[in-house]
């Protein structure tokens, strides 16, 4: 699955839009490296986001096109 749409479908960001263009900036990376939206996640990565003050760390613990509101947390693990 792309990383745009998995930050979206997983929920650490809203919109897929917004994920695309962060990625564009740099200001998301995937095992320390700075990835691009089309990007395929694999279960194991670790995906740091920085958005403003914001920085979120979170390992991909599944990968799934569609998933319920309340199981989006499951996709992730956050790390410290």
């Amino acid at each position: 699955m792309r990383l745009d749409k998995y930050l979206k479908v997983s929920r650490l960001i809203k919109r897929r839009t917004v994920a695309n263009e962060a990625c564009d900036a740099g200001k998301v990376l995937v095992n320390d490296k700075a990835a691009r939206a089309s990007y395929d996640v694999k279960v194991g990565d670790v995906i740091s986001i920085t958005l403003g003050a914001r920085e979120l760390k979170a390992r991909v613990t599944a990968v799934q096109e569609t998933v319920a509101k309340n199981d989006a947390a499951m996709l992730y693990e956050l790390l410290p």
